[in-house]
């Protein structure tokens, strides 16, 4: 999960937080609202900007949620996207060998 974790900050997460736009017509007595999200741009820049604390936060947050509870549900860059898929297939099983490996320890 700490792999995980590092690999989200550096590749993950957007640069930035998209921005929801609305926008918005009135006629009348309608009012009509379009709203649109823009697409997540993948960050740039040293890799000593990206490895904050509030990245490393929400890496925490979004490889907890998609190992833990099986939903992330956050805006990923591509490489984000496929990290948690990798996530959610093998760190599940590898939690549960070390569930087990500490078991087999306490019986002896």
């Amino acid at each position: 999960m700490t792999a995980t974790i590092l690999v989200m900050m550096l590749w993950g997460l957007p640069q930035d937080e998209p921005n929801l736009v609305s926008k918005g017509r009135i006629d009348g007595r309608s009012v009509t609202l379009t709203s649109s999200k823009p697409d997540p741009t993948n960050p740039d820049g040293a890799y000593r900007r990206r490895l904050s604390t509030a990245r490393f936060e929400k890496s925490l947050r979004v490889v907890a949620n998609s190992v833990i509870f099986r939903a992330s549900g956050q805006d990923l860059t591509a490489a984000g996207t496929y990290v948690e898929m990798t996530a959610r297939l093998f760190e599940p099983a590898l939690l549960g060998l070390a569930v087990l490996a500490v078991r087999s320890r306490v019986k002896r």
